[in-house]
């Protein structure tokens, strides 16, 4: 076949963090309610606040960088391997950071 793939990923860490929060957790919290009352609407009183009930979901998570390479389409059954042979070569692996996670293919 010709033609390659580019193969972006990135390496996940024992420290790193996640978590997903739902609007309605968020305004639930009074903190939050009197921060968002106080920066859009400054000097307003009896200020309701309510939200669209779709379970909107906020993710906190660790920023990472991507890292891209590129493949033949032969390869693409060995991505993941050679997804850790890039990291390794490039020294990415450190003490508790040994585990690539794939991000996105794409075809050329």
């Amino acid at each position: 076949m010709d033609g390659g793939i580019l193969i972006s990923y990135k390496v996940l860490c024992d420290g790193d963090f996640y978590n997903s929060i739902t609007i309605e957790e968020l305004l639930k919290n009074e903190k939050v309610l009197r921060l968002i009352k106080s920066e859009f609407a400054p000097g307003h009183r009896n200020i309701d606040i309510s939200f669209d009930k779709n379970n909107t979901t906020i993710q906190l998570a660790t920023q990472k960088d991507i890292q891209t390479f590129e493949v033949r389409k032969d390869d693409y059954a060995d991505v993941l391997v050679l997804a850790e042979e890039d990291a390794t070569a490039k020294k990415l692996f450190k003490k508790d950071c040994s585990v690539v996670e794939l991000v996105d293919i794409e075809t050329f």
